[in-house]
């Protein structure tokens, strides 16, 4: 009887991230000579119930960040879990990999080894089925193409600038298909460029590839932002804007939120009072992490007062894990989720909280990292699993062009046997 096809090999690598710090490339062949490889991100701005990234802590070898040592645990503890499983099933292997570790975080492995080792599965057991990635993790018939949200202005975390705010982003919701809306975000950046040269304002770029100019405050940010809309020769309708604030980095023992750079002390009736304000005045889509993850009773009041105006997304409120999503549906906050498989590990439990979202009525947003990698892994997951929107940085660097690019052939594969999740968001806000 001829044997199924099965794992034959697991291995690693330790590579470079955009930043220049170790990560981990995987690799895994099947027994019919399938192979898949993948690398995994790392951020900056983390939420403090994501799933544990391993470093080596070796002073002596990339600043303590050097990844050996999660290399050797794919080679020895999980390539001696994995080889001889049959290659069916993406579950089966993600629930081995979560086993081996054990703990709740991956506290034991590393979620950047599980991560690796279960998307290079996934790319090898697609390789197998002689289909792309998102085809085989693609459980529905619908294709959608998700909206991109171009990270244009950088901040806080993010640039070595005056800005608290995290992330300026412009999202062409307006536009007919992903390839006009690329077009459109590439325009509006590039626009934003000559506005800042024409003030001599910085042009350098952040961590994920917009500019990272010193403003006279958040708000001139937002202004800078519409009038290189307009310049480029589209209108705030179509163009919607949306922010990171990254609000849990500003929490404070006491309940209060300190924005260091402007060095600004607000309560949460404040803060959540100067997010309405501007939902009001600025032509806002979505607002990500405005308030701590922590913050329970703020991220209630907020929701309830200005949820049915604009996303409100969870990023270090949920960690792209279910349990806490389903905690946050409970207690009725935020409406949208941040997707970022980093965060929980492996690709099972992504596809996961993805679905709990979905059915629960909240947006799923597939989301890149700051620390990324040139994988485009994310921009199949977007089209596999429906998500309207999907972030990933500026139309600027290669690790963030290789997800706009790898979306553009899938559009181009699918042809008109596609929908674009712009359109279907806009049309759920004129409704």
């Amino acid at each position: 009887m001829k044997r199924k096809c099965h794992i034959v090999e697991v291995d690693a690598v330790e590579v470079l991230d955009s930043r220049g710090n170790p990560t981990v490339f995987s690799q895994v062949i099947l027994s019919d000579g399938s192979r898949g490889g993948a690398m995994v991100p790392s951020g900056a701005s983390t939420g403090q119930y994501e799933a544990h990234e391993r470093r080596d802590g070796d002073p002596t070898r990339y600043g303590g960040k050097g990844v050996r040592e999660v290399v050797e645990t794919i080679r020895q503890d999980i390539a001696a879990e994995l080889v001889g499983v049959s290659a069916d099933c993406q579950q089966t292997v993600d629930g081995l990999l979560c086993r081996l570790d054990g703990t709740e975080d991956k506290h034991r492995l590393g979620a950047n080894a599980t991560l690796a080792v279960s998307l290079a599965f996934a790319r090898a057991r697609a390789r197998r089925m002689g289909k792309p990635l998102w085809q085989a993790v693609q459980s529905e018939g619908v294709h959608t193409l998700p909206c991109p949200m171009m990270n244009v202005l950088n901040g806080g975390a993010h640039a070595d600038n005056n800005l608290d705010i995290q992330e300026f982003m412009i999202v062409p919701i307006g536009l007919p298909d992903f390839a006009e809306a690329i077009r459109c975000g590439s325009e509006i950046y590039h626009a934003l460029g000559k506005l800042l040269k024409g003030r001599g304002l910085s042009t350098a770029v952040g961590d994920e590839g917009g500019y990272a100019p010193s403003l006279e405050s958040d708000e001139q940010a937002l202004e800078l932002l519409s009038e290189a809309i307009v310049k480029a020769g589209y209108n705030t309708d179509d163009v919607r804007i949306s922010l990171d604030v990254a609000a849990g980095e500003w929490l404070q023992a006491d309940g209060r939120y300190h924005l260091p750079k402007a060095d600004a002390m607000l309560t949460r009736e404040e803060l959540s009072a100067k997010w309405a304000a501007w939902a009001n005045e600025w032509p806002l889509l979505s607002i990500e992490d405005a308030l701590g993850d922590d913050d329970q009773r703020g991220w209630q009041t907020l929701t309830e007062e200005i949820g049915g105006r604009l996303l409100l997304v969870g990023d270090d409120l949920f960690v792209t894990q279910e349990s806490r999503l389903l905690a946050g549906i409970r207690q009725r906050i935020a409406n949208a989720i941040l997707i970022k498989p980093n965060q929980v590990g492996t690709l099972s439990e992504t596809v996961a909280t993805v679905k709990t979202a979905r059915r629960s009525g909240y947006v799923p947003i597939l989301s890149h990292r700051s620390g990324d990698t040139e994988d485009p892994a994310i921009a199949d997951l977007a089209v596999a699993l429906g998500a309207p929107l999907i972030k990933t940085g500026a139309p600027c660097r290669a690790e963030r062009t290789a997800k706009y690019n790898r979306l553009l052939t899938i559009a181009h594969d699918l042809g008109r046997n596609v929908k674009f999740g712009g359109s279907l968001l806009k049309k759920e806000k004129e409704q």
